[in-house]
């Protein structure tokens, strides 16, 4: 998928969340940027903790914003990750769990790499294949 600019809208909001990432243990700066079908673009950061198991990921953050905003189940039509990293970052099991609960299988997950600068778009359906749905959809 070519980056438009849409897609680079996204990716714009999702890079100036990083700048806000509080990551003092990994020093893995992350920023999530999630476009709604209303147009509207929300943006999560990830926040570490000393007790690792309490991090919270750039893209459940996100989530969690957009939720906060008003967003319900099918709202989130794509998301976009930007990391600085040996390749593309793509959403942990976690997330990508959570990111299923408000997006279709087919929406775009974009993962900007801030060293080469390239972008991977794959589908949420392609790194989830087996989601587990909620009967209440």
């Amino acid at each position: 998928m070519p980056v438009g600019p849409a897609e680079r809208a996204l990716i714009d909001a999702a890079l100036e969340a990083r700048t806000r990432s509080y990551a003092p243990y990994s020093k893995f700066h992350v920023g999530a940027a999630l476009l709604l079908r209303d147009g509207r673009i929300v943006t999560g950061t990830n926040v570490e903790n000393v007790s690792y198991g309490l991090t919270v990921c750039a893209e459940r953050h996100a989530i969690a914003a957009a939720v906060g905003a008003g967003a319900k189940p099918g709202d989130v039509v794509s998301v976009a990750i930007v990391a600085l990293a040996e390749g593309p970052t793509p959403p942990c099991g976690a997330c990508r769990q959570v990111l299923a609960e408000f997006m279709s299988p087919d929406a775009h997950v974009l993962m900007h790499n801030l060293r080469d600068q390239q972008t991977v778009t794959q589908t949420l359906g392609e790194l989830l294949p087996s989601a587990f749905l909620s009967f209440a959809r």
